[in-house]
């Protein structure tokens, strides 16, 4: 590669300007009441935020909670199967052990940072001495902010450190004096986190309130407190939150046929209003994060605090490092692709500096050394870790992509080479921490596997299903020498004691070609309260007691938006053998939260019958036993939408009369092992007819699930109606969470 061997500065170069963070004007989301759009060319670089908003002390206080949050979201460091009934043990068929049915599996301190560079001697190119930090052939020399004199533009943008990463300022101009544009996705959107449109002219008009909020309410969002302490459950509470709020603002918006940001706005909100983990930066681990989580919003990094830039892909804060002083170092980066990096190999990356590029159809320029570049040049001087998040297109969706947290990382070597667009770029060479889970090998493995299912090791069958599924499901075995589970026939349809032409019919809609969100004469959507279930890419927006999709009876096509469950799987699932839970299932896939996994299938029991067959237990019965606590709470809260609370809410369980044995014949369903804290849970479904006692059973996922996670529902609780822990019924659990309720149903 064409490395530059020297990064002093000639007289026609841009001069290194480090500016103190004072300077910085804040970006999206700002604190309730402040609105950076259509800023004024002559504002002052400095917004002071008043007293203002619903906390005590208003929330310009520096010392308040809430303004820290703000702060440190924006550059203010912050200190801050197949088994013997008797194995019965956790694949839905479980064919394991009765025994064991149901397993599944800091701080620096606020500070500026203009004058910290000039005292580290050994890292000055000025004076002659060893560049701190760079490779011995190819080094990037740190100037000293001190060799020169700064002059401050008067708003400094936000780096432009992947793809995801826009402007959100308006009528400002960036440091060479070209204007910046705001994004055309985000028109509309006001800092404070209300919707809001401009014109040409600057004028903003505040949306109508539509049906769904509450009359006179003067708040969109009302915050509510989190029910947890452990730091895992917080983090995935926080991110439950925001996605069922995104899922029901998208809901909503695409009945009046909006193009919002969803994940913008909530994120911003939830932000404003504290509803966020980890607040304040750090350097390493994030409590209740853990490596190979995966995520489908920037936003959702942010508000769990993994990496507090809503756009900019280097995350950096001021920290005191003993007796050596304080520095600022780069403390996240989040590699999305946008720039020439390199990340075939799983355990090294070498990531592009931020800068040179430009969205707008503006000229390139050379990168230079100074805000996010800087603080990772100090990174390699000072060898702390860096947390890396890995972006990918998402195989779910053309134009998305999933971010993966990959773990720890320490900076090895920088250096600087022009790039293909003809601009001189920074390169940092970044190497895994040793003894770290597994993150990013196992997506590249798992993708591997979609593409060629051949390479996949240690597989019995190909396809269990044999190509009665949409897609193969492979049964492997890489823990002990069982060739597979009990005998058992594949079906795909559940089968009902009668036929289907004898049960009671289901009204369809009269809809033309597709049911739509806006259409307030849709049957289908009346049957579902007033909405379409799904969104635009069938995700589940919300629980309920009983969803309606259309059906035969509809006069709307098959490519209907409300057709989701009953067209099979389209996941690549594999059946693999547990440590000590018999069979269990998982994805070779991400799955989004909200997603539709699969069905139950089997055989619908007929109870008079089966009493009198006298047949020994069944340990492939799925009954509606009230899930637990997390599977009820899984929807959004009324009251933070400004929506009226109604007695029909989802998290009030209803038990139904269905029981399908899956003993005899059945799906992949029957290997879903139990767990207290479940990525799954069951929705009753009707498409087919109209007999409501007995719907579909549908999977969906509780949360977003990585590649080769076990897929896992709660049972049920062993309440007072099954005769408590001691009756026959209960079974130990061994999911191994630490909320483990001991014993389900």
């Amino acid at each position: 590669m064409d490395r530059t061997s020297n990064f002093m500065p000639t007289p026609d170069q841009d001069v290194l300007d480090i500016q103190p963070l004072r300077t910085l004007a804040p970006m999206f989301p700002a604190p309730l009441g402040v609105n950076t759009f259509n800023v004024p060319n002559t504002t002052p670089p400095l917004i002071f935020v008043t007293s203002a908003g619903q906390f005590p002390g208003g929330f310009g206080a520096p010392g308040h909670p809430a303004f820290t949050s703000f702060a440190a979201a924006f550059g203010a460091q912050d200190a801050y199967g197949g088994q013997p009934a008797s194995s019965r043990g956790q694949d839905a068929g479980r064919g394991q052990p009765a025994s064991s049915r149901g397993q599944d599996a800091g701080g620096g301190r606020a500070t500026t940072f203009a004058d910290k560079y000039a005292a580290n001697g050994g890292q000055t190119a000025a004076n002659g001495a060893t560049n701190l930090g760079a490779s011995a052939d190819n080094p990037i020399d740190v100037i000293p902010i001190s060799a020169y004199r700064p002059t401050p533009p008067p708003v400094i943008p936000l780096d432009d450190d992947d793809d995801d990463n826009e402007h959100f300022t308006g009528n400002q101009t960036s440091a060479s004096g070209r204007k910046i544009k705001r994004p055309s996705h985000l028109t509309g959107y006001k800092m404070s986190g209300g919707l809001g449109s401009d014109d040409n002219n600057g004028v903003k008009t505040k949306r109508n309130k539509s049906f769904h909020r509450k009359a006179g309410a003067d708040n969109e969002f009302t915050s509510v407190p989190l029910s947890s302490s452990n730091p895992r459950e917080v983090v995935e509470e926080v991110l439950m939150n925001f996605e069922a709020l995104r899922r029901r603002h998208l809901q909503l918006d695409q009945a009046q046929e909006s193009t919002k940001r969803p994940d913008l706005k909530i994120g911003a909100t939830m932000m404003a209003c504290n509803l966020r983990a980890n607040i304040g930066k750090r350097i390493g681990v994030v409590p209740g994060i853990e490596i190979g989580d995966i995520f489908y919003f920037r936003m959702e990094l942010c508000i769990i605090g993994l990496h507090t830039p809503t756009m900019a892909g280097i995350d950096y804060m001021t920290h005191t490092f003993g007796d050596k002083g304080d520095d600022s170092v780069a403390v996240c980066i989040v590699a999305a692709g946008v720039y020439e990096n390199e990340d075939d190999a799983t355990d090294a990356l070498v990531y592009s500096g931020s800068g040179g590029s430009s969205k707008n159809n503006e000229e390139m320029h050379d990168q230079k050394l100074e805000r996010g570049n800087l603080a990772l040049q100090m990174s390699l001087s000072r060898k702390n870790v860096i947390r890396v998040v890995r972006g990918f297109k998402d195989p779910g969706s053309l134009g998305g992509k999933v971010y993966m947290y990959d773990g720890l990382y320490k900076i090895h070597e920088s250096w600087k080479e022009r790039t293909k667009t003809g601009i001189n770029c920074f390169k940092y060479k970044l190497l895994r921490e040793p003894g770290q889970p597994e993150g990013m090998s196992i997506w590249k493995m798992s993708r591997k596997w979609v593409e060629n299912p051949a390479t996949r090791g240690r597989v019995l069958h190909p396809d269990l299903s044999s190509g009665t599924e949409n897609l193969p499901v492979c049964l492997v075995n890489d823990v002990d020498s069982e060739k597979g589970p009990g005998l058992f026939t594949y079906i795909t349809q559940v089968k009902y004691p009668k036929p289907l032409s004898s049960m009671k019919p289901l009204q369809g809609c009269s809809c033309l070609n597709a049911c739509l969100p806006s259409d307030t004469d849709c049957d289908c959507a009346e049957f579902n309260g007033g909405n379409l279930p799904y969104s635009s890419t069938g995700l589940l927006v919300c629980r309920k007691n009983r969803l309606y999709e259309c059906g035969e009876s509809c006069q709307c096509s098959v490519n209907c938006r409300n057709r989701v469950t009953q067209k099979g799987i389209r996941v690549h699932f594999e059946i693999f053998r547990t440590g000590n839970r018999g069979w269990g299932l998982r994805s070779w896939d991400p799955i989004r939260a909200g997603s539709f996994i699969c069905e139950y299938v089997g055989e619908v029991i007929d109870e008079s019958k089966r009493n009198l067959d006298g047949e020994d237990e069944d340990d492939y019965l799925f009954q509606t036993v009230r899930p637990g606590e997390k599977t009820l709470k899984w929807d959004y809260v009324p009251e933070q939408m400004g929506e009226q609370v109604t007695n029909n809410s989802a998290d009030t369980f209803e038990p139904l009369p269905i029981k399908i044995s899956a003993k005899k014949m059945g799906n992949i369903s029957r290997f879903m092992n139990h767990s207290c804290s479940p990525n799954a849970f069951w929705q009753p479904v009707q498409f087919d007819h109209g007999d409501d006692g007995h719907p579909h059973i549908m999977f969906f996922a509780l949360k977003h699930i990585p590649p080769m996670t076990e897929l896992t529902y709660d049972y049920g609780e062993i309440g007072a109606d099954s005769g408590g822990i001691g009756s026959p019924g209960a079974k130990r659990c061994l999911c191994g969470s630490s909320n483990c309720r001991g014993y389900f149903c």
